[in-house]
């Protein structure tokens, strides 16, 4: 485990909360590891250039 870092998002969370808002799950399962791995990659940019400064 990297202290202070992103590693990713519980999918079944995620997964659960898309099926509640009646978003298609098996889109959702797909589009999903997409979005997260984008996400995680430009948070951690962020908390890193929040280190330097």
């Amino acid at each position: 485990m990297i202290p202070g870092a992103v590693l990713g998002w519980d999918m079944g969370a995620a997964l659960a909360m898309a099926g509640a808002l009646g978003i298609d799950t098996l889109i959702t399962a797909e589009l999903l590891p997409e979005i997260e791995a984008v996400m995680a990659r430009k948070l951690n940019e962020q908390m890193e250039g929040g280190r330097d400064g």
